[in-house]
């Protein structure tokens, strides 16, 4: 489990999502891609991995003389974890400012609006069972 104190840059969450997308995976099949998508050497992208190894979020086994990488936990796994930081950590456990800032939103897709309403569904849902139960 990742610990609750390591955050993760941006950089490193996207790392992680790639690495998470195409696991088990070897420093050299990450640094190919990366290098193509941003010019950054393979050391770059070694260090890079490295950290994410100490701060809990990769694992490693070597295969065949060569480490092959894969996430602890999922990378949405870890989106959420930083969502729930977030909203406790700065908003103060309230979702509202959350909630208006994708009301005025003007890049939602069709897409996502249908997945908000899936989800705000699914909570009235619950909030129904346990009403039930109480």
């Amino acid at each position: 489990m990742v610990k609750k104190s390591q955050s993760l840059g941006r950089v490193e969450l996207e790392l992680l999502q790639y690495i998470d997308e195409h696991h088990p995976i070897t420093v050299r099949d990450v640094a190919e891609y990366w290098h193509s998508k941003t010019g950054q050497a393979r050391t770059t992208v070694l260090t890079m991995m490295e950290r994410l190894t100490k701060k809990g979020f990769l694992t490693r086994k070597k295969i065949d003389n060569v480490f092959h990488y894969s996430p602890k936990q999922s990378a949405a796994s870890v989106l959420r974890g930083m969502v729930g930081d977030f909203v406790h950590g700065v908003l103060g456990g309230s979702i509202l400012p959350l909630a208006a800032y994708l009301t005025e939103e003007k890049r939602l897709s069709a897409d996502q609006i249908s997945e908000l309403k899936k989800l705000v569904e699914q909570l009235e849902d619950d909030g129904t069972k346990k009403e039930k139960r109480s």
